[in-house]
């Protein structure tokens, strides 16, 4: 395996090169239904394919496509990530984290993660967003397994007390009150979860469950990047009603809510 930050350093090169940005502000790592709503912030004055990057692997999931989108809002420079891929699909971590590593290493500072998620607070409802305080990694691994990060990258130890950034949440607070935050907690699928199995994290503190996020969240916070995420309740987790569980609903949540998620993300670029 090729060194992987040497492989995102080529990648962003590469990125800048065809989308004509020197460099970015924000980056957004587009989850299930997240795209739509990334309509809200106008016509993108780039659009690459990933396959046209150093590193990158193809997505097999679903409402992934595989491009990066760059534009310019309200003066904020954004990087918006279409095709994360997934442990699930067959990946090693270092391809799973190669998009925010690349564009972090094109000169993003703040990352936001977002993602289609299961709830598991009875109380928050499909179709809200929840600002992601902290998570559990139970994907058993970490992007920062291997040989030791060459310099002039940061140790492996990194301190994650700060993972997601105590002063984007404020900001978020401040620019959108009516979001709650939660713990998310990690798997890696690509089955849902058993009751049991929420039950599990649910007495671990864990209000959202998903198979994403986790693994960028560590990569970009090794890098320097301050990190933001924020969770689209999909449907409740197993156990926690009745109902079954399958793909075709967290895609349709998606596409109901992405007036809503838009709207959101046209308040929160500019501040954070």
């Amino acid at each position: 395996m090729s060194d992987p930050y040497a492989l995102a350093e080529r990648a962003a090169a590469q990125l800048r090169e065809r989308s004509g940005f020197d460099r970015y502000d924000l980056a957004i790592v587009l989850g299930s239904g997240w795209r739509e709503g990334a309509d809200a912030l106008g016509t993108p004055q780039s659009d690459v394919a990933t396959s046209e990057l150093a590193g990158f692997v193809a997505p097999t999931v679903a409402g992934h496509s595989g491009r990066i989108l760059s534009l310019r809002y309200e003066g904020v420079r954004v990087a918006l990530v279409s095709g994360r891929v997934h442990l699930y699909e067959g990946h090693r971590v270092d391809q799973v984290v190669h998009p925010v590593r690349t564009v972090v290493a094109a000169g993003a500072s703040r990352v936001v993660l977002t993602n289609a998620c299961g709830g598991i607070d009875p109380t928050i409802a499909p179709g809200s967003v929840v600002v992601i305080r902290d998570h559990l990694n139970l994907t058993a691994t970490s992007p920062l397994e291997g040989p030791a990060p060459p310099e002039p990258y940061g140790s492996r130890f990194v301190d994650l007390t700060d993972l997601y950034s105590a002063r984007l949440r404020q900001v978020v607070a401040a620019a959108a009150p009516e979001l709650t935050e939660g713990v998310y907690a990690g798997l890696r699928g690509p089955h849902y979860e058993t009751p049991a199995e929420i039950a599990m994290v649910a007495s671990l503190g864990a209000s959202l469950v998903g198979m994403s996020t986790v693994l960028e969240a560590i990569a970009a916070r090794h890098l320097g990047a301050e990190v933001l995420g924020l969770g689209l309740v999909s449907n409740f987790a197993a156990g926690v009603t009745p109902a079954p569980l399958n793909h075709l609903e967290v895609l349709d949540a998606g596409r109901a809510a992405a007036a809503a998620l838009g709207a959101l993300l046209a308040r929160l670029v500019p501040v954070l």
